[in-house]
């Protein structure tokens, strides 16, 4: 059975109730089992963190003039507001400073064209990059030529350009994900995306960074709940998608 059927095969299951139930932080802990073993970022006194990628991170965020740190607009209303929420609740006494600088439709050479006032100029600290469904999925929707190595070379490129420019920053790499079954997510995603998934993975293990294993922490909720009340469309969260990658986010993020 190749992986599309045992992917199907698992949601059906799963619709049926034939999987017990297990608690959103043990759906956590098990998709982060397969993660690279200790690396986590942990977030000092007085850090700047940036979340950055695709509509996924921009989630309606506002954009109208240069806004200050911790302001629920311009953070949106997705994964990158709920994990900053959670994180000025626990250290108030920390002085820390998030922003969100997502934008909708970016595959990562047009978040690159934007790389240094959306991210060099803010110097973060902490720098979360979640990108590639876009870089799949255009080439089906859209028209865009790009390939798995266009998408390696181009990430490639712009985490050494980060590197060089913000030699201490603590990167975060999450895992780009989609949700099979669920409208905009077909046979023909498969298996071609599955090497966007794992360019991500090397990509945080070779620059020693933790992976935030989206993917995997949404097929273990689909067991829990149907495909499409963690993501209307398969690729974009719902308010319980939301809250799920925020809270698998804050695992490899440390307070």
């Amino acid at each position: 059975m190749n992986q599309t059927n045992n992917r199907r095969s698992f949601i059906r299951n799963a619709s049926f109730g034939t999987i017990a139930a297990i608690s959103i932080p043990q759906i956590v802990s098990s998709a982060f089992a397969a993660a690279p073993k200790g690396k986590r970022v942990t977030i000092e006194k007085g850090d700047t963190i940036l979340f950055q990628g695709d509509s996924i991170t921009d989630s309606g965020r506002s954009k109208n003039g240069v806004a200050a740190p911790n302001n629920a607009g311009a953070l949106g209303n997705g994964y990158a507001l709920m994990a900053t929420g959670e994180l000025l609740l626990q250290h108030p006494d920390k002085d820390l400073k998030f922003f969100n600088k997502g934008v909708s439709g970016n595959k990562v050479y047009q978040m690159a064209d934007r790389w240094d006032a959306d991210t060099i100029a803010i110097n973060p600290n902490v720098l979360s990059i979640h990108i590639g469904v876009n870089d799949f999925w255009h080439t089906l929707t859209n028209g865009y030529k790009g390939t798995i190595e266009t998408y390696i070379a181009d990430y490639k490129k712009l985490l050494d350009r980060t590197k060089q420019a913000l030699p201490n920053v603590k990167l975060v790499i999450c895992e780009p994900y989609a949700v099979l079954g669920v409208k905009a997510v077909d046979d023909k995603w498969y298996p071609t995306f599955n090497l966007f998934r794992k360019a991500a993975k090397d990509m945080a293990d070779q620059y020693n960074a933790p992976f935030v294993p989206f993917q995997a922490v949404y097929d273990k909720a689909i067991t829990q709940a149907p495909p499409a009340y963690w993501t209307p469309d398969g690729v974009h969260p719902s308010v319980a998608g939301a809250a799920l990658m925020a809270r698998t986010w804050l695992e490899a993020v440390k307070g």
